[in-house]
């Protein structure tokens, strides 16, 4: 698997890739009903994928990242270097999405290490995260990955209760 980030063309993002991320957050219908980020989860549509994309993309503190494996687009993050309160040291992961029908096969768990990564590189200490408090599932997997539950409160877009995790990121051994 590997990172590209996503770097619209003259503002637009190209047909191709724009039904492959349709299809992706599409998949996601279970979270999409939890989160609310679209009307109706079960009509994802590329204008509202683009719209929603674009939104991210206009801050130059958010990078949106496409993984790809064996050329297909398995999943996307979208992170956030800043945290708009000034008294969070943190980068965030705003996003991490895999595409439902490639679950279980182990490509969440190496997109959010390859986000780490970058974040290591990058000279950061730790990240945060935010999981709606109505998704177990979500809260599940980032445990899993050693994020431990810091705070709760609303999200700061839609007023939705969270639970706020965090990870360390250690130097990796020389």
């Amino acid at each position: 698997m590997f990172l590209e980030p996503l770097s619209p063309a003259d503002g637009a993002l190209p047909g191709e890739l724009l039904t492959e991320l349709t299809a992706l957050y599409a998949s996601n219908r279970e979270f999409h009903a939890l989160s609310g980020d679209f009307p109706d989860p079960d009509d994802i549509r590329p204008e509202q994928v683009a719209t929603a994309l674009a939104d991210e993309l206009v801050n130059p503190d958010i990078e949106v990242l496409l993984a790809r494996s064996e050329g297909r687009l398995v999943g996307i993050a979208v992170t956030l270097a800043h945290h708009p309160d000034p008294a969070d040291p943190d980068p965030w992961i705003g996003l991490l999405m895999v595409d439902a029908r490639e679950h279980g096969r182990g490509y969440g768990r190496r997109l959010a290490t390859l986000v780490e990564d970058r974040f290591r590189a990058a000279g950061r200490d730790a990240v945060r995260l935010a999981v709606l408090e109505n998704n177990p599932k979500g809260l599940a997997f980032w445990t899993a990955l050693g994020y431990e539950v810091i705070d709760h409160r609303k999200d700061r877009r839609l007023g939705r209760p969270c639970a706020v995790l965090r990870k360390p990121l250690p130097a990796p051994p020389a």
